[in-house]
């Protein structure tokens, strides 16, 4: 088994290869689709605005592939964002795999924006496995300004002056709002799930 990480040109491409690293996956990383020819899952990682990575999944192939694609799909933090239909961040079309709109967060009272830090994964739903084998109250580590509101897509959800969805799934295509991959054993528990399995 082996994972197609996509390269989308951000900041969190090192930590999530070292992730990987770490869990003894074999993976390469894909400019372009023809680069993931083989592999058995992908990863779209992202750090940075909607608007920009848009531009390198559309100058790379990406975008109509992953539009097209079958194998299951894991998003991590913008990764995840950009699975949505639109984003109120630059105001731009994303890729139209899970409906819904990337709204900006308002936190309120919690503290400052963008959301940094460690925050409870809470009302998992039952069966999916990206939850397999960990418990509500787990604690994941975010960085985001932006986030999808709950809908029919949320499997997990968490609080930072509003509920916001934590992990979306429509079918094979998944995506955390947090970062696995820096979330210590919990992250990796996420990880190895995807890398096991997959949703019907």
């Amino acid at each position: 088994m082996t994972v197609a990480l996509i390269d989308t040109s951000t900041a969190n491409i090192a930590s999530v290869r070292y992730a990987l690293t770490r869990l003894n996956a074999p993976y390469v990383l894909a400019r372009t689709p023809a680069d993931a020819t083989g592999c058995d899952r992908l990863i779209l990682p992202g750090v940075g605005a909607a608007g920009a990575a848009m531009k390198t999944l559309d100058a790379s192939g990406w975008s109509d592939a992953l539009r097209a694609e079958r194998r299951p799909v894991l998003g991590l933090c913008l990764g995840m964002q950009l699975l949505f239909d639109w984003s109120a961040e630059s105001g731009c079309g994303l890729l139209g795999l899970i409906p819904g709109r990337i709204e900006r967060l308002d936190p309120g009272a919690a503290g400052p924006w963008p959301h940094m830090g460690w925050n409870a994964l809470e009302e998992f739903r039952d069966g999916e496995l990206l939850l397999e084998g960990l418990s509500p109250g787990e604690r994941v580590y975010f960085v985001h300004g932006f986030y999808a509101p709950l809908g029919d897509h949320t499997v997990a959800s968490a609080s930072y002056g509003q509920r916001v969805t934590a992990i979306a799934r429509r079918g094979k295509v998944a995506g955390c709002q947090f970062h696995p991959e820096r979330s210590a054993g919990v992250g990796a528990r996420i990880l190895s799930n995807f890398l096991k399995g997959e949703a019907s």
